[in-house]
């Protein structure tokens, strides 16, 4: 299969800072590939590099075979960017936005509106089509901007952090959106610090830390990688886990973590079933109010905390 986006030893820095550290990519034509790390892991900067926003300090980068630099003005013919950020005209409804877009892409008044009337269905937008885009909810505005991009019939389209700051129905709609892009063949490369939205969205990941790539591949390949299985434990009640935190680093050399979105679920990676059930009776002989557990591959949230502790006990030898 024929690549759509390349980079090769791409660096960038700000100051003495540097954000992103020579990294390479390879990503195929009709392919997600999602870019997944914390913020200030280096994400906005590759996609500003790889859509001509900004230049590298070194290394090169090609979209369908044009170097971003030498070739730039044929790179954003391809491309298409959309952001947090819905660049809109929130005093105009949001057919009048896709209207303005159309026309500000070659087609004509008439083809502008039959495309603008076309799109917003297509993007749940019909019912909110005459209303000003500054009533909009953020989700409405994400979809209208993606729609905008549509537009330009990209063969590329950078998506980056997407759903940051969205409620749990707004990015469900979006990633609707996103699998609807796929479906017509276009190439997205992803931004994201959303485990779970990397996980249900990509055919391939790659983990920034750092200005760094430390891990590539599918969701699977990632969670194979890592290894061993997740024991999920939950509780009956809220207890203070420091002492059981020692307890099964001491009796078994686990490391067990509270669930950061459910002060009830705790979590232990474990390599085996027999060891996965002595922490369980070693827990519930210690009193530990458990309710119930289960063991299971690791989600890719486990992986990339795996993946960055690694990196950050390596980085502190």
């Amino acid at each position: 299969m024929s690549i759509a986006i390349e980079a090769n030893r791409l660096r960038k820095s700000y100051g003495n800072r540097e954000v992103v550290r020579g990294i390479d990519l390879s990503i195929r034509k009709g392919e997600l590939f999602a870019l997944l790390g914390p913020n200030g892991a280096g994400k906005t900067t590759v996609v500003e590099m790889l859509s001509t926003l900004i230049l590298p300090d070194g290394g090169t980068a090609r979209i369908g075979g044009h170097d971003v630099v030498k070739e730039a003005a044929v790179v954003r013919s391809k491309i298409s960017l959309t952001g947090q950020f819905a660049a809109l005209d929130e005093g105009m409804s949001g057919f009048e936005n896709l209207a303005m877009f159309a026309k500000l892409y070659g087609y004509s008044w008439k083809d502008a509106r039959q495309l603008a009337d076309e799109l917003l269905p297509a993007f749940g937008l019909e019912e909110a089509k005459h209303r000003l885009v500054g009533q909009y909810s953020g989700g409405m505005k994400r979809r209208l901007d993606i729609a905008a991009s549509v537009l330009a019939q990209p063969e590329v389209i950078f998506l980056d952090e997407p759903t940051t700051g969205l409620d749990p129905q707004s990015r469900i709609q979006i990633w609707d959106v996103v699998r609807s892009l796929l479906k017509q063949g276009t190439t997205v490369l992803l931004t994201t610090q959303y485990l779970e939205e990397a996980d249900r969205l990509a055919d391939r990941i790659a983990v920034l830390d750092g200005g760094r790539i430390i891990a590539e591949g599918t969701p699977r390949e990632l969670k194979a990688a890592v290894g061993g299985k997740t024991l999920s434990i939950r509780l009956k009640d809220t207890v203070e886990l420091e002492p059981y935190i020692r307890l099964l680093a001491s009796e078994h050399g686990l490391h067990m973590r509270r669930d950061e979105d459910d002060p009830l679920m705790i979590r232990v990676p474990s390599p085996d079933e027999q060891l996965a059930s002595l922490a369980v009776q070693t827990l519930m002989n210690h009193n530990c109010p458990v309710a119930e557990f289960a063991l299971a591959e690791p989600s890719l949230d486990e992986v990339f905390l795996s993946l960055t502790d690694a990196r950050n006990k390596e980085a502190a030898v």
